[in-house]
């Protein structure tokens, strides 16, 4: 039998193929990653249409996801019920100037989704050449390639109660959909936006340290890889992180001496720096 959570899943993925046509702007590597998520999860990749500057890369997407792909950004959004605009946080108020009469003039409502960090609502709304457009924030992060992304979600004012459905149902075919208020959204992209690399970082330095304590590369590799995994899936049951690191900590054991080590050398502290620093260059990439 299908727990609660799975069936809220597959009525997003039934929902989110019900959407007829789909345009994502910029398909780099997180509009590449949506791409992904929306095929992996059943979407007909005939209503997606995708842009991209390189020929070559758009060739290349048409022929991986058989999505239909464009040059033109305005013929891409004709009768598109969600865009989503996955290009550098520079150029979404050109993207958005570039495609707005188009947008105001489809039959269709459609609903404009950013996925550019430090981007702000207000930023979009004055961008847009028409007002009452609406316009969605979005904060990823790149799991979603494997269907386990984060998407944090910030609504505008305009956005209909079935352009939220659409939305989180188009999302939710890739990783999971918070509702967040948008002056978290920079706190946000410092914990979950970002947040994939610090893990990648980590495992990193742990390959690096087998190798220094006399491993091969390959098997530091693959214990290391295999144990973020392993570790991830824990992370997401019930039982805290805290008690999780305290369950293997044995008194006066190996893993507590390397826990003191971590601490003492300022583990925690450089996470909060980190944090705040990201979190910093978000709210200017705002500005």
């Amino acid at each position: 039998m299908d727990t609660p959570e799975e069936t809220v899943e597959q009525t997003a993925v039934e929902q989110a193929k019900g959407v007829r046509k789909i345009a994502v702007i910029g398909a780099g590597n997180i509009g590449e990653a949506l791409i992904a998520g929306l095929i992996d999860a059943d979407v007909d990749p005939k209503t997606i249409t995708a842009t991209n500057r390189s020929a070559q890369h758009s060739d290349e997407l048409a022929a991986r996801y058989q999505v239909h792909t464009e040059t033109d950004n305005r013929e891409a959004v004709q009768e598109a019920e969600a865009v989503f605009l996955c290009v550098k946080p520079a150029q979404i108020g050109e993207v958005l100037e570039e495609i707005g009469e188009v947008v105001e003039g489809n039959d269709v409502a459609t609903v404009l989704v950013s996925m550019a960090a430090g981007v702000t609502l207000s930023a979009m709304e004055a961008a847009v050449p028409t007002a009452g457009a609406p316009l969605v924030r979005v904060m990823p992060n790149t799991p979603m390639l494997v269907g386990k992304g984060v998407f944090a979600v910030s609504w505008g004012r305009y956005v209909t109660e079935e352009q939220r459905r659409v939305v989180r149902c188009l999302l939710a075919s890739a990783g999971e959909v918070v509702e967040v208020a948008e002056a978290k959204m920079d706190a946000v992209t410092a914990i979950s936006g970002s947040g994939p690399a610090y893990y990648f970082l980590f495992t990193e330095a742990l390959i690096d340290a087998g190798v220094s304590l006399g491993l091969s590369r390959d098997l530091a590799t693959q214990l290391a890889t295999s144990t973020a995994e392993g570790a991830g899936v824990m992370l997401s049951g019930p039982v805290s992180p805290a008690q999780l690191r305290a369950a293997v900590s044995s008194p006066a054991g190996t893993t507590v001496r390397a826990i003191r080590e971590l601490e003492e050398s300022g583990l925690r502290g450089a996470v909060y720096r980190a944090t705040e620093a990201c979190a910093a260059r978000s709210a200017e990439l705002g500005l």
